[in-house]
């Protein structure tokens, strides 16, 4: 794995069913983008785990990022990094 891709920030997005993705695209070309889309659904819940994991609960699924409680803050409030 790249330097790139290991420093960058990972997700996971859990679906209870294919019927609520909406759009998957992984084109062949390697510079291409990839698109993701789906229901959540109904939200239910929103929180962080162990201060570095941002989860967002919905009826259909769950989409999970490593995003830490300090990052999502100074990103709220519009602050970039010195």
């Amino acid at each position: 794995m790249s330097k790139k891709k290991k420093d960058a920030h990972m997700f996971s997005i859990e679906l209870s069913s294919r019927d609520y993705v909406k759009c998957l695209l992984i084109p062949t070309e390697n510079d291409a983008k990839v698109l993701i889309e789906g229901f959540l659904g109904d939200l239910e819940q929103v929180g962080i785990i162990e201060s570095v994991m941002l989860e967002i609960k919905g009826a259909n699924g769950t989409l999970k990022m490593d995003l830490s409680e300090e990052e999502m803050s100074r990103l709220l409030h519009g602050k970039t990094e010195e």
